[in-house]
């Protein structure tokens, strides 16, 4: 009888510490991807420091796809901000390391490839006479994959709307057809549901700032 008593606390103190241990994963996640949505972490030093945190929850938390996705996304960012050109592969190579492992935990998603082609589109800014048709066709392949994995991705439409918006148009761009899939991507957004406040949920703002400047 003792046994059986021991056993039962045993398992309850085991659920107790997964259940501790879960809510305060989802806490962190919930404070650190709210940050995602003001305009004042994305600096140079905001995103960096975000990118920081979201590496350390995945080393902690190394079953979770989430948060070496969201380190993925602030690092590209963080390539995207950077003025030393030399430096934006290394952190472009952060980036692919931690979507990777994102991948590796949840298999093929239209966000995981929404960020690789972000990656490749940041490697483009190094030199885009020599780099813009490898990834530009790289990142174009990506969002082509993400839209066939989810056709209801609105992130996907804005990343096309911003290649498009930032494309000479000597080389396929045009600010109207970028406005059309803004436009398209605000209609995504409208519609989105994400399932719980850590879902991937960003863009809609940006799309609004980007739309805005399209004259």
């Amino acid at each position: 009888m003792k046994q059986i008593l021991f056993s039962l606390l045993m398992v309850s103190g085991i659920t107790f510490a997964a259940r501790a241990q879960s809510e305060q994963y989802q806490q962190a996640m919930t404070q650190q991807v709210g940050l995602l949505d003001s305009a004042s972490t994305f600096t140079p030093a905001g995103i960096q420091q975000a990118a920081n945190t979201f590496e350390r929850i995945a080393e902690a938390e190394k079953t979770q796809w989430l948060p070496y996705y969201y380190a993925a996304y602030c690092r590209v960012n963080e390539a995207f901000f950077t003025q030393d050109k030399g430096k934006v592969d290394e952190i472009a190579d952060k980036a692919l390391v931690n979507i990777e492992k994102a991948a590796a935990l949840k298999g093929k998603d239209s966000e995981i490839s929404c960020i690789l082609s972000m990656i490749a589109s940041a490697r483009i800014g190094v030199d885009p006479m020599t780099r813009g048709m490898k990834y530009g066709m790289e990142s174009g392949q990506h969002l082509e994959e993400a839209k066939r994995m989810n056709p209801e991705n609105p992130r996907v439409y804005m990343l096309e709307g911003q290649s498009l918006l930032y494309t000479p148009e000597a080389f396929g761009g045009s600010k109207t057809k970028a406005k059309e899939k803004f436009e398209e991507s605000l209609k995504k957004f409208a519609a989105e549901k994400p399932a719980d406040k850590i879902t991937p949920h960003w863009g809609e703002a940006y799309t609004k700032m980007l739309i805005s400047q399209i004259k």
